[in-house]
């Protein structure tokens, strides 16, 4: 072993050398310069090129983003000329994947968001989209602008560019910048721009091309300079790459890198071979397993709290349904102190990211039934290093009005921090169960949370079942859940103003990007149609897009086309793609797993045909081999596939049973 140790580090490298250059870097001698390039240095090119044993992975070859990066100006002309001949299927294919595909009209105002622009013969090529965007102009979301090329659709939000091109183009109807777009652009910084959009959406596409919708052909004579310009500043910036990529192509084209890396990645070897699309029957096979909801998959121990709140970070789902029905369909034998002890030693923390408006006017007599009730309130876990993450994103311009005794427990926190509830109760002067009444209205709006999850489940608790406070006895059984266990209870974070330190914009995109990492360990493999049951607050998918675009060319995911059937962009983690194929391979069992409503995975009429089922806690759904057989809403039972007698018996106790621990059962 010290003698290939040896080699390895004498021979092969040369370590005294590197030890002798840190040492270097470290007093000052040698300074280190960052240059954004077009193309991989000399020495960088030696590593993206290295051969298979210098990975540690097991992924097979044709699989390294590093095969989709070429270096044409350090490679020899005849292998540049090679490497130009692209395969026309994967152009097109990819062309077709980076185009947007939008079937509603917000899909297609978010996509001329990011797009910059349509044509009138784009938007005539899809029959929907003419309609669309009448709608949409109808709403002073999109206009016809009159481009000298001809007049182009375009979304308010990138009004103020192409006014910087031409203001004095005609626009109807007449729209305005939202406030979060109004800025002013330099001309040269506006084409920039929405040469980076069309980019985005294209795959080669030559100088012409993209100037032959916005300026006439004597005005693109005249244009040649600002376009070379803005063509050039885009690869200068890495973003966009030159060559003839196209087979045939007589002029030199223009390709946004990360498109010309899938590209390369569809040509080589033929990549998408072992990566064919699955059914969204195996996906959802896939994500029962990847969730750890299937059986053999289910994790054990309290250790295994905080990973899964790591992947189901964010979600939003009735109070009562975390402990009764998500928690312990992926936790063997759950226990609700593994909960409170995550949240004790300050890994979770929990909350309700959305509060909520209730006036004054709406309760009668100042009470807090105007407010939801505590089981139903939609509530967050999430790890408390996160929060102010996830409050940054969950911003509200209206402040919780709560009743009168409400306001007095919230004075009272507010004016000496958090308290204990015995606390609350001898510092408002109010009787212990007006105070509890209190605090489960502030839950419900927002306004406050406790350290251990043990208060949330005390409020869950009818007062007359809950331990008695004190050394009050009654005779009928009562849950050990009290008041006295919640800990500490506090004002709820929410998004204030960032450190000097630290932009608005800059902790924005941070928290976009932490969203997009979640969702990708949430569910492996993201698209639009899957986020449908997320939060309403949570970034729009164009952001997220950008995001993952982001993480793509630095090689951490992989974009392409996993699940088939839905369309748009679609992103994954490596370790997913593996136990996708997996699941793909593996013959269906026919094993039931049956989930609450309010579990992430209820997907039903989503991902599958057939009706969508309620995300509430009472609700169910029955998942055999990928696909849901049965659904339980209101205590009818709804079969959507044929079972035999015994089958559906089996599925019936399922649907009744439920996921809820014998220590909780009578609380849930």
């Amino acid at each position: 072993v010290r003698q290939t140790i040896g080699d390895c580090l004498t021979d092969a490298m040369d370590a005294d050398g590197l030890e002798r250059l840190l040492a270097r870097i470290e007093a000052g001698a040698i300074n280190i310069v960052t240059r954004d390039l077009a193309a991989p240095s000399p020495l960088a090119l030696e590593v993206l090129s290295a051969r298979p044993y210098a990975f540690l992975d097991d992924a097979p070859l044709e699989e390294r983003r590093t095969q989709a990066v070429m270096a044409r100006r350090w490679l020899a002309p005849e292998d540049a000329a090679e490497l130009g001949r692209l395969d026309p299927e994967a152009i097109a294919r990819v062309r077709a994947e980076a185009w947007p595909d939008a079937e509603t009209e917000d899909e297609l105002h978010d996509a001329l968001v990011w797009l910059g622009y349509l044509t009138e013969a784009e938007a005539r090529a899809d029959a929907r989209w003419p309609g669309f965007c009448a709608a949409l102009a109808r709403q002073k979301r999109v206009a016809r602008f009159g481009a000298p090329g001809g007049a182009v659709w375009i979304a308010a939000e990138r009004l103020p560019q192409f006014r910087a091109l031409w203001p004095d183009a005609a626009c109807m109807p007449a729209i305005v910048a939202p406030d979060s777009h109004a800025r002013d652009w330099s001309r040269e910084d506006a084409l920039v721009e929405i040469l980076r959009g069309r980019l985005e959406g294209q795959g080669p596409v030559t100088r012409d091309a993209l100037a032959t919708p916005l300026l006439s052909d004597a005005a693109a004579e005249g244009a040649s300079a600002p376009m070379d310009y803005a063509l050039a500043a885009l690869e200068a910036e890495g973003f966009a790459l030159r060559g003839r990529f196209t087979p045939g192509a007589v002029s030199d084209e223009w390709c946004e890198r990360r498109l010309l890396a899938r590209i390369h990645g569809y040509t080589l070897k033929r990549l998408r071979a072992e990566i064919e699309p699955v059914a969204a029957r195996d996906f959802l096979r896939f994500l029962l397993d990847w969730q750890r909801v299937a059986p053999g998959t289910r994790m054990e121990g309290p250790d295994a709290v905080e990973a899964i709140v790591g992947q189901l970070e964010g979600f939003e789902a009735p109070a009562g349904a975390w402990e009764a029905e998500i928690l312990p369909a992926r936790l063997e034998d759950y226990e609700p102190s593994w909960l409170d002890d995550q949240c004790l030693a300050g890994r979770i923390a929990w909350a309700r990211l959305t509060p909520r408006v209730v006036r004054p006017g709406g309760v009668k007599g100042g009470g807090s039934r105007g407010v939801a009730p505590v089981r139903t309130t939609p509530i967050t876990l999430l790890a408390r290093r996160r929060a102010p993450l996830w409050s940054a994103l969950s911003t509200t311009t209206e402040t919780a009005e709560p009743s009168p005794r409400g306001r007095a427990v919230a004075d009272w926190i507010r004016e000496h921090g958090a308290s204990f509830f015995d606390e609350l109760v001898e510092g408002t002067g109010l009787l212990a169960p007006q105070v509890e009444e209190a605090l489960a209205e502030l839950v419900a709006l927002g306004i406050v949370n406790s350290d251990s999850f043990g208060g949330l489940r005390a409020l869950l608790v009818p007062s007359e079942r809950r331990r008695p406070i004190g050394s009050g006895r009654r005779r009928r059984r009562s849950l050990t859940f009290g008041m006295e266990d919640a800990g500490r209870w506090a004002l709820a974070r929410r998004a204030r103003a960032a450190a000097p330190s630290v932009s608005g914009d800059t902790l924005a995109a941070e928290a976009v990007e932490h969203v997009a990492r979640t969702l990708l360990r949430r569910y492996g493999v993201v698209f639009w149609r899957l986020l449908e049951r997320e939060a309403d607050w949570l970034p729009p998918w164009r952001e997220l897009l950008r995001v993952y675009r982001r993480l793509e060319a630095r090689g951490e995911i992989r974009g392409g086309r996993f699940v088939a059937g839905f369309s748009g962009e679609q992103y994954a983690l490596p370790d997913a793609i593996g136990l996708l194929r997996e699941v793909r391979r593996k013959a269906p069992s026919g094993a039931f797993v049956s989930l609450s409503g309010a579990d992430p995975l209820n997907l039903a009429g989503i991902l599958t045909p057939g009706p969508k089922l309620a995300a509430l806690t009472g609700h169910r759904v029955l998942y055999r081999d990928g696909m849901p057989v049965a659904l339980s809403a209101g205590g009818d039972v709804q079969f959507l596939d044929g079972l035999d007698p015994a089958d559906e018996w089996a599925a019936r106790k399922l649907l009744l049973r439920g996921a809820t621990p014998g220590s909780l059962v009578d609380l849930y």
